[in-house]
């Protein structure tokens, strides 16, 4: 599986993860757990592992599973916002994991300097170039940069711009790159831009070893682009982080029990934290219906806008390899254009 052209492009990605590919496998609650982690490590990418919200003993017991299954470099996904989220740090650091990887909320410094006195890399989510800056005066090791495109909980701005605003000016750390990825030939442009590497998930939902319901990926296979649309936040009553998904009954469900948790608080029924508990504990639920019971109406089908351009499921080795041909190809593309450019330019010299 190794493509020789790109290591030019890639081997500060390569070499930070210590695989074969820089390529992520984004952390999906109910989709990330041992198993299919260490499939993605050994084949070559980099798998992580999703902590959610599981009980600790679980995280533990997933984390002593996947080191029984790969030998390779993994990492564990903690959500800061989590109820869990400290004792998750704990257990990760406690087991010496290769490296943590924060997303939710950005994480202070004590828990950063944490991991790395436990030998840990740190991995965190950065949304814009002052919170970029911020985390790396902070201490972490690497950023991913995730555009609204992606799917699950996101951001607000598009990867398009966040490649202007950060890629293009911060270059302290490795940066990885996210949302709407799905064609080889994208990454090799994201890597001439700059990137060390990239994150999918959509692109590895459609794969044999994602052991989902088929209903879950019979619905990707259907999905149109436009199809995955990010949640609004109703009123700032309630704050809401968006959450991209394939619409369906369980969307349309979810704008109604916003409204229910805004009357609740307007009449002190409920405390915002319990209000804040009731929107992610929806997710979950939902998501888990999806992926686990293949309930597609009124489930959670979590998804990026590049579910647009995956229309069927294959052995994952297979989807890698047709990726990294499409990266050759735009990269021996790409040299043929410079050629083209470069006698151009040598000719219009001569004639002025």
């Amino acid at each position: 599986m190794r493509r020789k052209k790109l290591d030019a492009l890639w081997s500060e990605g390569k070499n930070f993860l210590g695989t074969e590919l820089p390529i992520l496998a984004g952390a999906m609650s109910w989709i990330s757990d041992s198993r299919f982690v260490a499939s993605v490590c050994n084949h070559g990418a980099f798998g992580c592992l999703a902590a959610g919200n599981m009980p600790p003993k679980s995280l533990n017991e997933e984390i002593c599973a996947l080191k029984d299954l790969t030998d390779k470099p993994f990492g564990v996904n903690l959500i800061t916002i989590a109820p869990n989220y400290q004792d998750h740090l704990k257990v990760s650091l406690a087991n010496h994991v290769p490296f943590v990887i924060f997303a939710g909320s950005y994480p202070r410094r004590p828990e950063i300097q944490a991991a790395k006195d436990a030998g840990t890399r740190v991995i965190s989510f950065a949304s814009t170039e002052t919170l970029a800056r911020r985390l790396i005066d902070t201490g972490v090791d690497a950023l991913i940069l995730e555009g609204s495109e992606a799917g699950g909980h996101v951001g607000h701005v598009s990867l398009g711009i966040l490649l202007q605003q950060v890629l293009f000016k911060v270059n302290d750390v490795p940066i990885f790159v996210a949302g709407g990825i799905a064609h080889g030939a994208y990454m090799t442009h994201l890597l001439l831009m700059g990137a060390a590497g990239i994150q999918m998930g959509t692109f590895f939902v459609m794969t044999d070893e994602c052991r989902t319901h088929q209903n879950f990926k019979q619905a990707f296979a259907k999905a149109r682009a436009r199809e995955a649309v990010s949640t609004p936040q109703i009123s700032s009553d309630l704050k809401v982080i968006p959450v991209r998904a394939l619409r369906n009954k369980g969307l349309d469900e979810f704008n109604q029990l916003q409204m229910d948790l805004i009357q609740k608080r307007k009449k002190r029924l409920i405390s915002h934290s319990e209000a804040q508990f009731e929107v992610e504990n929806y997710w979950t639920g939902a998501l888990r219906r999806a992926v686990q019971d293949g309930d597609v109406e009124r489930g959670s089908l979590m998804a990026g806008q590049s579910v647009g351009l995956v229309d069927r499921c294959q052995p994952l080795h297979e989807a890698l390899n047709r990726f990294l041909m499409e990266a050759d190809a735009e990269l021996d593309r790409i040299k043929i254009l410079c050629r083209t450019i470069g006698s151009s330019l040598k000719t219009q010299e001569k004639t002025d």
